[in-house]
C-alpha cells in the first residue's frame, strides 16, 4: 500500500518502523533460544519447526524492512501479514517461560 499524504506517511514511518524492530529483536532472541536449548517438552520435529518458522518469519521481517526503507517509508505492511509473526512472538514466548520456569523450579529441589 503506497501513501502520498506527508503526515499519512510520517504516521505509517513512526508506527511501522519501530514495530519491524521489535519484531527483529523478539526473532532473533527467540532464534537464538531454539538454537542454543534443548526445550524438553518439546520433541525435537516441533523444537525444528518452530526455529524453521522463526527464521522464515525472521526473513519476511527483513523483506519487509527492506522494502520500507527503499520506498523510504511510503509503503506498509497488511495487518494479515503480521498477525502470524505475532503470534510465532507470543508462542515463543509461551515455550520460554514454560522452559525457564520449570528450569527454575528444578533448582529449587
Amino acid at each position: 500500500m503506497s501513501y502520498s499524504n506527508p503526515a499519512d506517511s510520517e504516521l505509517l514511518k513512526s508506527l511501522l518502523e519501530p514495530l519491524l524492530d521489535d519484531f527483529q529483536f523478539w526473532f532473533a532472541r527467540s532464534r537464538s533460544f531454539f538454537e542454543n536449548n534443548e526445550v524438553p517438552f518439546l520433541t525435537n520435529d516441533q523444537q525444528a519447526d518452530l526455529l524453521a518458522r522463526v527464521v522464515q518469519a525472521e526473513q519476511e521481517v527483513n523483506a519487509a524492512q527492506a522494502l520500507f526503507k527503499a520506498t523510504g517509508g511510503q509503503v506498509g505492511v497488511e495487518p494479515s501479514v503480521m498477525m502470524p509473526w505475532h503470534a510465532i512472538v507470543s508462542e515463543c514466548w509461551k515455550v520460554a517461560s514454560h522452559f525457564y520456569l520449570e528450569k527454575s523450579v528444578q533448582a529449587d529441589t
